[in-house]
């Protein structure tokens, strides 16, 4: 069995090893990561070697680190990393370049029109009927977007959405709310099955789908990292949020995953602030501290317009992974209008958290 995983702004772990018995032979991790001294690489093999095959993350993490002496120094990689890598290779995770990926980028589109996309076009990878699918987005008019589970009455002022033409939106996965006007914001999507985050914890698949972008904005001459649980940050504070939903496939097989991000480029923060319902201690996290300013980051620290900065992107995905352009195709569309109609544009869907 054979298992890899990218730590995030960090170095690859790679695993292979066998399974006899329930137990784990003939250990061997491999990487580009930096390790000293020498011998402690084969200290990791050998604490791995006989564990059992049902042993948890934490458990092989544990094991690792009671064979390290305390002389030991890891770079670019962790004790639990390894055990990550070595669980991707016992659920047999595939890697990012096992796929044909496809790019979706087509004309704007209404809010509640993307919320049922997102959830068809992820259907449809779990089904098998789609290949791993990147989505940009392109918005026909501002919009709110809510969580699945936030309530819509704390969130969004209605008096200020009405005043600025926002339309407001819930969307399938949780987290927060997230303000998006066409020009201000970049929006993209994930549809991937389930077998890309196999072995990763739910908080560790967040940071795995984040990587990609983080290499590409470093394409862009922009420092970002990881923010645990769902953020992107640089210097100038949080530039983007993620939120992730778990579709089961058919008759309950493997499934899908939806990881979708909301970058700032250029956001006017006064009107934001009028239309969500924003305490003191949520503003940082909005990217201000303070009415009266624009939360602009990607548009200050790359100096390039909104589309070059998605072309960018695009070509930093296609260069690493592969990327074949495709579309929505018809019966997609029809089932996406139709779940507008019933649930995304629809007042039940919109306040069931009132």
């Amino acid at each position: 069995m054979h298992g890899e995983y990218k730590v995030p702004g960090g170095k690859l772990v790679v695993v292979d090893l066998d399974v006899e018995d329930a137990y784990l032979r003939n250990v061997r991790v491999a990487g580009d990561f930096f390790l000293e001294p020498d011998e402690a690489l084969l200290l990791i093999n050998a604490a791995l070697e006989g564990a059992p095959a049902g042993t948890d993350t934490a458990g092989l993490t544990a094991r690792v680190d009671a064979a390290l002496p305390e002389s030991a120094v890891l770079f670019g990689f962790t004790s639990e990393s390894v055990a990550v890598a070595v669980r991707r290779a016992l659920a047999q995770a595939t890697d990012w370049r096992d796929y044909d990926w496809q790019l979706i980028h087509e004309t704007p589109q209404s809010p509640a029109l993307h919320m049922a996309l997102d959830e068809v076009i992820t259907a449809e990878v779990a089904a098998g009927r789609r290949p791993p699918t990147l989505r940009v987005w392109e918005w026909d008019s501002p919009a709110v977007v809510i969580g699945s589970f936030q309530s819509l009455r704390n969130e969004v002022d209605p008096a200020g959405a009405a005043r600025h033409g926002v339309t407001v939106v819930r969307r399938i996965s949780g987290g927060g709310a997230m303000f998006a006007e066409p020009r201000s914001t970049i929006t993209y999507s994930l549809s991937v099955p389930e077998a890309l985050v196999s072995g990763l914890s739910f908080a560790d698949s967040y940071a795995y789908l984040d990587d990609w972008v983080l290499a590409a904005l470093g394409d862009l001459g922009i420092k970002a990292w990881y923010q645990p649980l769902n953020d992107i940050a640089t210097e100038l504070g949080k530039v983007a949020g993620a939120a992730q939903k778990r579709m089961v496939g058919p008759e309950g097989g493997p499934g899908a995953v939806l990881h979708h991000v909301t970058m700032s480029y250029d956001i006017d923060a006064d009107k934001m602030l009028e239309v969500l319902r924003i305490g003191k201690e949520k503003l940082s996290d909005k990217g201000t501290r303070s009415a009266g300013k624009r939360v602009d980051p990607l548009r200050r620290q790359t100096g390039l317009p909104r589309e070059a900065v998605i072309d960018k992107m695009i070509d930093s995905f296609r260069s690493r992974y592969g990327l074949t352009r495709g579309g929505v195709t018809a019966e997609e569309m029809a089932r996406a209008r139709e779940l507008v109609s019933t649930k995304f544009g629809n007042e039940e869907w919109t306040t069931r958290v009132p």
